[in-house]
């Protein structure tokens, strides 16, 4: 896969580039710190980057012995140095499991997390503290694999495999690292993924005898098919945020690949308004399809809102008889049998002997008769045109309290 790493492994520009402002950040962010250090982090920290990626993580680390009893504080103590390293940047405080900040330096996007310095995972106090010990045993584990651990990762994000967040349920690159790092190539870990079972247990460091793991973990922390030890945190499924389906795609893509290997397992499709359409006309299906404005402020938060916009939207189109349905950020649609509906349904009511019941469906729907001793109700169907049902609908709270607006309405 050659030609694959050609494109998706930063070249020497690329990384001198990186190297210079990861470094030129650090040395400024430094010089206003006490009783703390930052570090590069993520995949910058361990080699594992991909092309044209541009965020840094970056993470402060405070002295254990002097905040450990602050460490709820830890975040307003870093807001209050980042202001005075980048006093003319905007910088966005972000919701985690300790807020952290976001700002755009140099093109690039730098994400600083505020942490204890520790040198066990045993001592965290949150779980972001134990993220400099990824990078340690990444880097010792991986040592030579980092090429394959950017094919597996290119691989997922090719696929919408790729991210830990709820709205992605996919793999986290940490948890891709370990898998390589355990299985030592993408081809290895893809043939082991043939075999795995659900709630199968990769655990690198062997901290448990076969499924030992299960009664020895949170059972929150199982729920998902895959269970990967986390390497540095022997309590932790690495893997808990990975869900079924994106689990059950990626043995089934890694079967096809194993059969045949190309390079079109490696690019990303993007939703393509004039393909869907295509695709639609060829199937006798109606299209609608959505071009949608997120709401600012964390991806993973907005994430979660589109998702949830888009599932309410598909459930309420369920009586055009879906046929399909997808969405990829900003893009929704809808393949739909039906492109309008009858002006009256028949609503099935009480029998006959259930008296009270009877009367109370007569007083709520005047258009009604019997039939085999059962009472039934012809009701209007309101707006049964599929333009002005979707017109109407996108204006529900639920649509627009998730989304900033939709810019594109589409039907076809």
């Amino acid at each position: 896969m050659q030609e694959v790493l050609q494109k998706i492994k930063p070249n020497k520009q690329e990384r001198d580039h990186f190297k210079t402002v990861s470094t030129t950040f650090l040395q400024k962010l430094n010089t206003k710190l006490t009783n703390a250090h930052a570090i590069l982090g993520g995949s910058g920290k361990k080699d594992t980057w991909l092309a044209g990626n541009h965020d840094i993580d970056i993470f402060v680390m405070f002295d254990f012995k002097q905040h450990a009893l602050k460490s709820a504080q830890l975040t307003n103590l870093l807001q209050t140095k980042l202001k005075q390293a980048f006093p003319k940047t905007r910088i966005s405080r972000l919701h985690g499991s300790r807020d952290y900040f976001q700002l755009k330096h140099e093109k690039y996007i730098f994400e600083i997390i505020p942490i204890l310095k520790i040198n066990k995972a045993e001592k965290a106090l949150n779980i972001t503290d134990i993220s400099p010990l990824h990078s340690v045993w990444v880097n010792k584990k991986g040592k030579g694999k980092k090429d394959e651990i950017r094919l597996v990762k290119q691989f997922c994000r090719a696929n919408n495999l790729y991210g830990a967040e709820s709205h992605l349920t996919g793999f986290s690159g940490y948890v891709l690292e370990i898998l390589i790092s355990h299985y030592g190539s993408f081809e290895k870990l893809l043939k082991a993924s043939q075999k795995w079972k659900t709630k199968a247990i990769i655990d690198p460091e062997k901290y448990y005898q076969k499924k030992m793991a299960l009664f020895h973990l949170n059972k929150s922390k199982l729920n998902s098919p895959l269970i990967v030890i986390d390497p540095v945190d022997k309590s932790r499924n690495a893997a808990a945020a990975l869900g079924l389906e994106k689990y059950n795609l990626f043995r089934k893509l890694a079967r096809e690949y194993l059969k045949k290997p190309q390079a079109k397992f490696f690019i990303k499709k993007e939703l393509n308004f004039a393909e869907l359409k295509k695709e639609a006309e060829k199937k006798k299906q109606n299209l609608v399809y959505l071009e949608v404005k997120p709401l600012s402020g964390k991806n993973d938060v907005i994430g979660g809102k589109l998702l949830k916009a888009f599932n309410f939207i598909e459930k309420q189109l369920q009586p055009f008889a879906i046929k399909k349905s997808g969405w990829d950020w900003d893009k929704f649609y809808f393949f739909l049998a039906k492109k309008e509906l009858a002006k009256f349904e028949v609503r099935a009511g009480p029998p006959l002997e259930m008296k009270q019941f009877v009367q109370d469906f007569k007083r709520r729907n005047k258009n009604n008769f019997v039939k085999n001793k059962q009472l039934y109700a012809k009701i209007k169907i309101n707006r049964p045109k599929l333009n002005d049902y979707l017109t109407h609908l996108l204006k529900h709270e639920y649509v627009t309290d998730r989304i900033e607006k939709v810019n594109t309405i589409t039907v076809i």
